[in-house]
C-alpha cells in the first residue's frame, strides 16, 4: 500500500494537520493524544529515561482530550493521597492541594470585583467628559461634582456652578445656538477620540480584546485552545478599551466583556497552582467559576451569575464547580460593593423598587412584550450575522479603524439631539425602570398634578402632561435608532457587550406600552378589563415595571436565556413578587425567537467563526450511521496505518515525512487490519529521535515492535526498537453500523476528538470531531466547510 497516498488520518479534532517540518518549529509545546487514552494516560513515554518537557500540553487551535486530562488528575490525586501519611510536609502539601481550588476562585473574585469597580468609575467619568468638566475637582463626574453644591435647584438638580459645559468654558455662556453647536462638536470630538484610541489599542496590542468574548469563552470551556485569548495582554487592553468604548457613546455594554475580563483573571491565577496550570480540564472548572463572577459584578447578581455560567457558557459543570462558582460570585459582588462605584450603596446603576402589585390581566401586555422581544431577538441575530459575514467576506473587514470611526461618528451625530440617546445606555435604562414619585423631575414623570393625600410612594395614575408626550416621541425615535445602530455596532473591533443595548430596546418598548396602559386605565377605568381592580385615584399601572419586563424579553430573545435571565432581573430590582411577569415574558420571547431561528446570538457567532463547538442542547435527529461519516470514504485510498511487528525505522520515518497526519492506528498486519492500538505522530518522532541518541545499535533497518514480546532474532540483525509503551491500547472504537446519534452523544459527553471505526474487529476508518461538525452542517443544508476555523 502506498502510504503517502492515504488521504486522511486523524488530527486532534481542533486544528489542521501538522506537517513534520513544523514539529521542530513548535518545539516541545505540541503533543496530542487520542480520546480513549485511559490505560496509558499517565505514562505516555515510559520507554524514555526522563520525561520530555511539553508532553501532555496542546498546541494552539486544538481541542483538549477530556478523558486523558481527567485520568491525569485522578492519578495526581491518588499519588497525593498515598503520600500524605508519610510526613507532615506531605500532609501540608495535600491540604494545599485541597484548598487551592478555593484560593484560586477567591483571587479571581477579588480581581473581578476590583476591575469592575475601576471600569465603572472610569467609564462614568469619561462619559461625562463629553459634555463638560468639573473645575473644582477634575476627577469628579457630573453627579459627584454637584453633590456638595448648595446652589442646585429641585428642577435642575444636575446644574451647579462647579460643573461647566464646554460652551461655558470656551464661550462663557450656557445657552444659545452657538453654545449648542460647540457642545455638539465637542461631543462628537470626544466620542471619536475615545473610539479611535480603543480600536487602535485593540488592533496593535491585543486583537483578541474585541467583541464580547462570550462565544469564544463558550468554545474554550468546551475544550478548545485559543492561546492568548485569556492572557495578561488581553486582560490589560480589554480593561482599558472597554472603558473607552463605553465612554465613546457607541451602542454597546460592558456586561459581556466583564465576563471575558473575569475569565482572564481566572486563567492568570490558575497558573499559580500546578493542579490547574498543568491540567486543561481542571482549568476550565476555574473559568466556569470566573464567568459566574463576571456576571455577578456586571449586574450585581451573584446567584444569576452562577445560573448564567451553568445555563449559558459551561460545557462541563460538576457539583463542586457549582459551589466554587457561587463563592467566586459572592467574593466578586462583595468586593464591588466595598468599592461602591455608583455612590448609592448598590452594585448596579439601575437598581429600582416598585411599590404597587401587578394584576393578573396585565399578563396580556407582558406576553405582548415577550412576543416583541422574541421578534427583536430573531431580527437582530439574522441582521447582525449577515452584517458580520459581510464584514468577513468583503473589504469592509480590512479597515476596522475606519469602520469604528464611521459608526461612532454616525452614532454621535444622531444621538446628541435626542436627550434619551445622548445619555449613557445605563442611565437611560435607569430612567426607564424608574417608578415616578413626587421627587422626580424627569420629563417622563411630568404628569398633571392632582390633589392626593397618599404618600409619595403610592401616587395615583394621573393624566400625562405635554412633556410626557414629548418624551414618548423622543423614546420612539430612540427605539428606532437603537434597533438599527446596535446591529452594525456588535462585532466591531472594540470590546462590545450586547446585554445593555438589548435591555435598552426592550425597556423603551416596555415604557411606551406602560405609559399607554396607564393612560388607558386613567381615562377608561370603567372598561371591563379595568373594572374591579383599577378604581379612580388608584395606583394601578407601573410603567417602570413594563420597562423591566420588556428589557428581560428582549435580552431573552437575543441570548435565549431563561432561568438565569429571570434571576438576574429580580436581583436587579429586588422585587420577588414580579417573578411571574418576568418568567412569562422570558419564556414567550424564547418560544417566539426559537420558532424563527433556533440559535441564540452567541451560538450564531460560534458558527460564523467556525469554532469546533458541539452544542449540547442541539438534537441530532438524522438516521445516518458511522460508516456514512467515517474517513476514508468509499473509493478513497485506504487508511494509513502502522503494523505491530513488520515495519522498520526507515519505513516509519518515510511515513512521517510523506504525510501530515497527527496519529496512526496500529494493526496486526495490512492483510488482517485487526486493530491493536493508536500511536501519536509526535510520540513516534520523539521516541525514534531519543532511541537513536541513547540506544546503541538503532539504525534505519532496525525493526519496530508494538508487541509485548519480541521474537528471537539472528545475532547479525540490528537492534530492535520496542514502542509499545507509547501506544494507546484502549482507543475509543465504534462499529460501522453505530447510529450517528449515539456517536455524537459519545463525543459530547466524553469530549472526544476522534474515534476509530471497526467491523468484526477489523479497522475500517476514523471519525473526528471535525467530521461530525461537517456532517451536522451538511444535514442542516449548510456549507460543510463553514465549520473550518480560520
Amino acid at each position: 500500500m502506498d502510504m503517502s497516498s492515504a488521504p486522511y488520518l486523524p488530527y486532534d479534532g481542533g486544528g489542521g494537520d501538522i506537517p513534520l517540518q513544523e514539529i521542530h518549529k513548535r518545539g516541545t509545546n505540541y503533543t496530542m493524544t487520542n480520546g480513549g487514552n485511559i490505560s496509558s494516560s499517565t505514562h505516555l513515554l515510559d520507554l524514555l529515561d526522563e520525561p520530555i518537557p511539553g508532553v501532555g500540553t496542546y498546541d494552539d487551535f486544538h481541542t483538549i482530550d477530556w478523558v486523558r486530562e481527567k485520568c491525569k488528575d485522578r492519578e495526581r490525586h491518588r499519588k497525593i493521597n498515598s503520600k500524605k501519611k508519610e510526613s507532615a510536609w506531605e500532609f501540608t502539601k495535600s491540604l494545599y492541594d485541597a484548598w487551592s481550588g478555593w484560593l484560586v476562585v477567591t483571587l479571581t473574585g477579588l480581581a473581578s470585583g476590583a476591575l469592575a469597580g475601576l471600569i465603572d468609575i472610569a467609564a462614568d467619568w469619561m462619559n461625562d467628559l463629553k459634555e463638560g468638566v468639573c473645575l473644582s475637582a477634575l476627577w469628579f463626574n457630573h453627579e459627584q461634582c454637584c453633590w456638595g453644591s448648595n446652589e442646585t435647584t429641585f428642577e435642575e438638580r444636575d446644574k451647579c456652578p462647579q460643573w461647566n459645559t464646554w460652551a461655558e468654558l470656551v464661550l462663557g455662556q450656557a445657552e444659545g445656538p452657538g453654545s449648542y453647536i460647540l457642545n455638539y462638536i465637542m461631543y462628537i470630538y470626544w466620542a471619536l477620540t475615545f473610539a479611535f484610541l480603543a480600536v487602535c489599542l485593540v488592533k496593535v496590542f491585543a486583537p483578541y480584546a474585541c467583541g464580547s468574548g462570550i462565544p469564544e469563552i463558550k468554545t474554550i470551556l468546551s475544550g478548545f485552545i485559543i492561546r492568548g485569548y485569556l492572557g495578561k495582554w488581553t486582560l490589560m487592553i480589554k480593561t482599558v478599551t472597554l472603558v473607552l468604548a463605553v465612554a465613546s457613546g457607541l451602542s454597546l455594554g460592558k456586561e459581556g466583556p466583564l465576563v471575558h475580563v473575569a475569565c482572564c483573571c481566572g486563567n492568570i491565577f490558575s497558573y499559580l497552582f500546578p493542579k490547574y496550570s498543568k491540567n486543561e480540564a481542571k482549568k476550565r472548572e476555574v473559568l466556569s467559576a470566573a464567568s459566574a463572577a463576571g456576571v455577578s459584578v456586571a449586574f450585581g447578581a451573584p446567584i444569576g451569575g452562577v445560573l448564567f455560567s451553568l445555563e449559558e457558557v459551561s460545557y462541563y459543570f460538576p457539583l463542586k464547580t457549582l459551589w466554587r462558582s457561587f463563592f467566586a460570585a459572592l467574593v466578586a459582588a462583595f468586593t464591588l460593593r466595598s468599592i461602591n462605584p455608583f455612590g448609592n450603596s448598590r452594585l448596579v446603576l439601575f437598581y429600582v423598587e416598585f411599590h404597587s402589585p401587578w394584576h393578573l390581566l396585565e399578563l396580556v401586555p407582558f406576553i405582548m412584550l415577550g412576543i416583541f422581544g422574541g421578534l427583536w431577538g430573531a431580527f437582530f441575530i439574522r441582521t447582525n450575522i449577515a452584517w458580520c459575514r459581510r464584514r468577513k467576506t468583503t473589504k469592509l473587514g480590512h479597515y476596522p479603524v475606519l469602520e469604528v470611526l464611521v459608526v461612532t461618528a454616525v452614532t454621535a451625530i444622531l444621538a446628541f439631539p435626542n436627550d434619551y440617546t445622548r445619555i449613557s445606555t445605563s442611565e437611560l435604562i435607569s430612567e426607564l425602570f424608574n417608578d415616578c414619585g413626587l421627587l422626580d423631575s424627569s420629563k417622563l414623570c411630568d404628569y398633571v398634578s392632582l390633589n392626593s393625600s397618599k404618600s409619595s410612594n403610592e401616587l395615583p395614575d394621573r393624566p400625562a402632561n405635554q412633556n410626557v408626550y414629548t418624551a414618548l416621541w423622543q423614546l420612539a425615535l430612540a427605539l428606532i435608532f437603537k434597533v438599527l445602530i446596535t446591529v452594525v455596532t456588535f462585532g466591531m473591533k472594540v470590546p462590545s457587550g450586547l446585554f445593555i443595548p438589548s435591555m435598552a430596546v426592550g425597556a423603551i418598548a416596555g415604557r411606551l406600552l406602560g405609559v399607554g396602559m396607564e393612560q388607558l386605565a386613567y381615562y377608561h377605568h370603567d372598561w371591563v378589563i379595568f373594572k374591579g381592580w383599577c378604581s379612580p385615584g388608584a395606583d394601578c399601572i407601573t410603567p417602570g415595571l413594563y420597562a423591566m419586563v420588556g428589557a428581560a424579553a428582549c435580552l431573552g430573545g437575543v441570548t435565549r436565556m431563561t432561568v438565569s435571565l429571570v434571576v438576574i432581573m429580580f436581583e436587579l430590582t429586588g422585587g420577588l413578587e414580579y417573578i411571574v411577569p418576568l418568567m412569562a415574558a422570558a419564556m414567550t420571547s424564547k418560544w417566539v425567537a426559537d420558532a424563527i431561528g433556533r440559535e441564540g446570538i452567541y451560538d450564531a457567532h460560534i458558527r460564523l467563526n467556525g469554532y469546533p463547538f458541539l452544542e449540547a442542547k442541539e438534537e441530532f435527529g438524522h438516521k445516518t450511521l458511522a460508516m456514512d461519516v467515517m474517513r476514508p470514504r468509499r473509493n478513497d485510498p485506504p487508511l494509513t496505518v502502522l503494523t505491530q511487528d513488520s515495519m522498520k525505522v526507515e519505513d516509519v520515518e518515510t511515513l512521517i515525512s510523506e504525510t501530515t497526519y497527527s496519529g496512526f492506528p496500529v494493526v496486526v498486519s495490512h492483510e488482517s487490519q485487526r486493530l491493536v492500538g493508536f500511536v501519536l505522530r509526535r510520540d513516534l518522532v520523539i521516541s525514534i529521535e531519543n532511541a537513536r541518541k541513547r540506544q546503541d545499535g538503532i539504525v534505519s533497518t532496525s525493526n519496530i515492535y508494538f508487541t509485548e514480546y519480541i521474537p528471537p532474532l539472528p545475532p547479525t540483525s540490528p537492534a530492535t526498537l520496542k514502542l509499545r509503551g507509547i501506544m494507546d491500547l484502549s482507543p475509543f472504537t465504534v462499529t460501522d453500523h453505530t447510529p450517528m446519534e449515539i456517536v455524537v452523544d459519545i463525543f459530547r459527553k466524553l469530549g472526544l476528538r476522534q474515534c476509530l471505526v471497526t467491523h468484526n474487529g477489523r479497522l475500517l476508518g476514523i471519525i473526528t470531531k471535525k467530521d461530525i461538525l461537517k456532517h451536522m452542517a451538511q444535514m442542516a443544508n449548510r456549507d460543510p466547510d463553514s465549520i473550518l476555523f480560520n
